[in-house]
């Protein structure tokens, strides 16, 4: 993978992660990250997938990784086993968020969640302007299609964060091609946050 191809989440999430650290990618995908996270950490990976079709790409890149749900829990995962729990593009799909945040700040040292911003302004222009639904590069479903059960925002998760006493050691916001630090609730695309309990 050139480094020019590498998604600028991936890019945010690998500069928070340390070298040879332990992580769990819960709802990883095709594993692209958890693979960028290998090569360029040398981390100990270890991803969590309830698509079989996933799964089968994950396997092809060599990676660890089990069939499963997130939403029931992460039980057979002792405290602390991880250094790091990687929450990316999962969190706004999935139906107990309560319960698997807590499980994640258990079993790592420190979580990383990122999510699309559903307070972009592209997606509120849409919905003001046009009425509907709004589609965009990171939500490009319509409304009957989507995966998302969850529609939050940038002031949301910073806030839910407040109120349930977890820790934000960093937020990194980022839009199309560059971060975001001027009114990143309205200008960024997605939010990235490294939490702790």
């Amino acid at each position: 993978m050139a480094r020019k191809d590498i998604q600028l989440d991936h890019e945010v999430i690998l500069s928070l992660v340390g070298a040879q650290s332990s992580v769990l990618d819960l709802g990883c995908g095709n594993g692209d990250l958890l693979y960028l996270l290998i090569k360029e950490k040398k981390v100990h990976g270890q991803g969590i997938e309830i698509d079989e079709q996933a799964i089968y790409k994950c396997v092809a890149k060599g990676l660890n990784v089990f069939h499963g749900d997130i939403d029931t829990g992460l039980a057979e995962f002792s405290d602390k086993s991880f250094d790091y729990v990687v929450l990316n593009q999962s969190m706004q799909q999935i139906i107990h968020v309560d319960k698997v945040l807590i499980d994640a700040l258990r079993v790592g040292k420190q979580v990383i969640v990122g999510f699309p911003n559903f307070a972009y302004y592209k997606a509120r222009l849409q919905l003001f302007f046009k009425g509907k639904t709004p589609v965009t590069g990171l939500l490009p479903y319509q409304w009957y299609e989507t995966p998302n059960l969850h529609f939050l925002s940038i002031s949301d998760f910073r806030d839910y964060c407040r109120s349930k006493g977890i820790n934000i050691e960093r937020r990194i916001c980022i839009g199309e091609k560059r971060r975001v630090a001027i009114l990143p609730n309205l200008f960024a695309q997605t939010g990235i946050f490294l939490i702790s309990k």
